[in-house]
């Protein structure tokens, strides 16, 4: 979900790892947001939230990787805000992109699109597919991700709360597996694991 709208300014921000001092300023903007209060999110819920990634993080390894990342857009050391991403949170094989939170005096000035970019980044590292879901609603959200390359792939009705549709959009670069080799003349191929030519 998202309410940043688009534009071509780019600020002078610095996109970092959640810190435990950005824990109150993050859980505030997103319980502070009528669109975020619509989901039933308090400012209880957003801070255990932001802490359990934090707690994952100090942990490690499968921890770590199920709790995913948050990486917080900050101008002169305050933040403005953030992004929660998983590398394997769609179908245990894509990325997906859970919460993108822009303060209101920073929208407009491309923070989404920074924080969004770098989430992707990291994402696409490990596979090629970064997925999300926006309210049926949000228009301007909507439009936000089709400018930055996202297409629908379906909608969920009363996925979250009765009487609201997510909209699932995806980003790819290709599909998880790459293609099978073309057999060459002659009956030989390519095995996909070894590399070394073989006879079918």
């Amino acid at each position: 979900m998202s309410s940043e709208p688009a534009s071509a300014r780019q600020p002078s921000v610095r996109i970092r790892p959640l810190r435990a001092g950005d824990v109150e300023a993050c859980a505030r903007l997103v319980a502070g947001d009528p669109l975020w209060q619509r989901y039933g999110l308090t400012l209880r819920r957003a801070r255990r939230a932001l802490r359990q990634v934090l707690a994952a993080r100090r942990r490690g390894g499968a921890a770590a990787l199920a709790a995913g990342d948050v990486a917080v857009a900050a101008v002169g050391g305050v933040p403005v805000g953030f992004v929660w991403f998983r590398r394997e949170g769609t179908f245990h094989h894509s990325g997906y992109v859970r919460w993108l939170a822009v303060a209101p005096a920073a929208r407009g000035r491309g923070v989404g699109t920074a924080l969004l970019r770098h989430a992707e980044a990291r994402i696409f590292r490990h596979g090629p597919n970064v997925f999300l879901t926006v309210s049926a609603f949000n228009r301007r959200a909507r439009a936000f991700y089709r400018r930055l390359g996202y297409v629908r792939v379906g909608a969920l009705t009363d996925y979250v709360v009765p009487g609201v549709t997510e909209v699932l959009l995806r980003k790819t670069r290709g599909p998880l597996q790459p293609p099978r080799p073309r057999r060459p003349a002659g009956g030989l191929a390519v095995h996909r694991m070894t590399g070394r030519e073989c006879t079918r």
